[in-house]
Formats: structure tokens, sequence, C-alpha cells
């Protein structure tokens, strides 16, 4: 009964109410279907086949589907992939105070940088004095 190229209408899901043509049958159960649905896989109990069978080969594209679901006179809908819209790219908002604390960092960095260095040996700590030596004196 669900053999490929049976023509069936289906009776649950999204595509309920419309009509497609079985283009694989997978198990005992579930086939694979196409037309006025999506291809996609299906449960056999979701279909009601209709008289109509048509002569396509197991595995047919959608293109062949389309080609047998115009001979019989039934449309489908031509579909083209929807395109991604434009991110919309987050922007900081402008707070003033933030950025006069910044510019006087930039500032202070920046005179730091134009001011000659020494090339003065580091600095050295003070040698700590023992208590031994501090019990002595």
């Amino acid at each position: 009964m669900f053999e490929v190229g049976r023509v069936c209408l289906k009776l649950a899901g999204r595509d309920a109410g419309k009509r497609c043509i079985i283009v694989d049958v997978q198990d005992s159960n579930f086939v694979l279907i196409d037309g006025e649905t999506r291809r996609r896989k299906c449960n056999v109990k979701h279909l009601e086949p209709l008289n109509t069978v048509v002569k396509i080969r197991k595995a047919a594209s959608h293109e062949n589907v389309a080609e047998e679901f115009n001979k019989l006179g039934f449309g489908l809908w031509k579909t083209k992939p929807k395109k991604a819209a434009a991110r919309v790219l987050p922007v900081r908002k402008y707070d003033p105070g933030k950025a006069k604390k910044q510019g006087t960092e930039t500032k202070a960095a920046s005179q730091l940088a134009s001011e000659p260095k020494e090339a003065a040996a580091p600095k050295q700590k003070p040698a700590k004095k023992s208590k031994s030596k501090e019990a002595a004196e």
C-alpha cells in the first residue's frame, strides 16, 4: 500500500491537509515524503494513501517530485531560503565623566614619557642591622 510514488494526504502535524508523494520506504512504519509538505521522514499512521501512483525512482530529488506534481495538476509552493538580516552592533553610551578620567591618565602618562630619564643606579635599601650588632654597640 505504501510504495514509492504513492500520492498521500498528510493527516497530522504542521503539514496536515497537504498532499505528498512517498519518495522512499524506510521500514514498515516510516516513509520519506516530499511534495506540498516538507521533505521529511513521516509515520505511515499520519498519511492517508490516495488512488494515484506516479512513476518516480526511489530517493528522487525535489525537482523530480515537483515535475510529477505539476503533471497531476497540483501546485507546489516555491520557497527560497531567507537571507539573514544585518546584525545591529551595540553602541556604547558616552559617559563624559569617564572620558575625563581616562583623558587625565593619558596626559600624565604622556608627560612621564616625555621627561628625560636619568641614568641613575637603582635605589638600594639600607642594610638592616642585626640584633646582635645593636646589642654590642
